[in-house]
C-alpha cells in the first residue's frame, strides 16, 4: 500500500525539473496525480521535458495521471485547472505549487510587466488554487496545499549594506516571500480543519533543466541537490497528519532529517543556520 492511496493530487510545473518529480513521487505512492504545465509536448519548449513525458512515465510504472494544459498566471485558467482536475478524478486532495517563473536583472531595469507576471505565477496563482480546492478539503476535514519556495525569499540580512548585492534576487525573492508568508496566515486559518499548508525549499541548489540552463558551468558540481529530495520532502509534507506539520515553512534536507527520512544532510536549514525563514 502506498500513503497517497486513493488520494488525488494536482501538480503545478509538472513538465521538468522538480515538478516531474513529484509527480512522479506521489503516484508511485498511489495518488492519481492531475500534471498541469504550459508544456504538452517535447519540443514544445526550449528545454527538455513535457506533460506527456510526466505522464508516460508515471503510467509506465503503473501510475494513474492525467496532463492539463493551462497557463496559471490568470484566475480564469486557476478555475478551469481545478473544474477539469475534479472532471477527471474528483476533489483535489492535495494541491503542490511548484510553477514558477523568474526574470533575472536589477530592479531599475525590469518592466513592469515582468514584475507583474512574476507575481502572477508565484504569488497569485497560489491563491487562486488554493482557494479553489479548499472547500472540498474543509468539508471532507482533509488535504494538504504544499508550495515550493527557495532561499532567495530570505533576505540579506541586516542593513546598512557597505557592497552593492545581487541584482537578481529583488523579484524573485520578493515573491518566495510573499508565498511563504501566504503559506503560514492560511495555515493559521484551516488549523480546526484538519488540512496541512505548508513551504518547502531545497535545502540546496538543484539540478534541473532550467538551473542548468543558467548555470552550465554547474553542471558537475556534486553540491547540487538531485530532484527526487525536494519531491521527497514534499511527499512527507503531503501525507503527514496536518497536527504534525501545518505552518511549516522549511527546507527539504531539514524536514526529511527531522522525520528519519534520511541520516544526513547539509544546506539551508542544517549546515547553513538559518531563522525561521527569515535571515535577518
Amino acid at each position: 500500500m502506498g500513503r497517497l492511496d486513493g488520494r488525488v493530487a494536482l501538480v503545478t510545473g509538472a513538465s521538468r525539473g522538480i515538478g516531474e518529480a513529484i509527480a512522479v513521487t506521489l503516484a508511485a505512492e498511489g495518488a492519481r496525480v492531475v500534471c498541469a504545465a504550459r508544456t504538452l509536448r517535447e519540443g514544445d519548449a526550449r528545454l527538455p521535458g513535457s506533460l506527456e513525458t510526466t505522464v508516460a512515465t508515471i503510467r509506465s510504472a503503473g501510475g494513474e495521471a492525467v496532463a492539463i494544459t493551462a497557463d496559471i498566471s490568470g484566475e480564469a485558467e486557476c478555475l478551469r485547472l481545478v473544474a477539469e482536475a475534479q472532471t477527471a478524478y474528483g476533489p483535489v486532495d492535495i494541491l503542490i505549487n511548484n510553477a514558477g517563473i523568474t526574470f533575472r536583472g536589477k530592479v531599475a531595469d525590469l518592466t513592469a510587466k515582468r514584475w507583474q507576471l512574476c507575481f502572477a505565477v508565484n504569488v497569485h496563482a497560489p491563491f487562486y488554487l488554493s482557494r479553489a480546492v479548499l472547500p472540498a478539503m474543509t468539508a471532507r476535514r482533509s488535504g494538504a496545499i504544499v508550495s515550493i519556495s527557495s532561499a532567495g525569499a530570505m533576505g540579506p540580512g541586516r542593513g546598512p549594506y557597505t557592497k552593492p548585492l545581487r541584482f537578481d534576487s529583488a523579484l524573485y525573492g520578493a515573491t518566495k516571500a510573499a508565498l511563504e508568508r501566504f503559506t503560514q496566515g492560511l495555515a493559521g486559518e484551516v488549523t480546526d480543519d484538519s488540512v496541512a499548508v505548508t513551504c518547502v525549499s531545497p535545502s540546496q541548489a538543484v539540478r534541473t533543466p532550467g538551473f542548468l540552463l543558467q548555470f552550465p558551468e554547474r553542471r558537475d558540481d556534486p553540491d547540487l541537490e538531485p530532484p527526487s529530495m525536494m519531491a521527497n520532502a514534499v511527499l512527507l509534507l503531503a501525507s503527514a497528519p496536518a497536527a504534525q506539520v501545518n505552518g511549516r515553512v522549511c527546507y527539504s534536507q531539514q524536514i526529511l532529517l527531522e522525520h528519519g527520512w534520511i541520516s544526513e544532510g547539509r544546506g539551508w536549514g542544517i549546515t547553513i543556520p538559518t531563522a525561521g525563514y527569515s535571515a535577518m
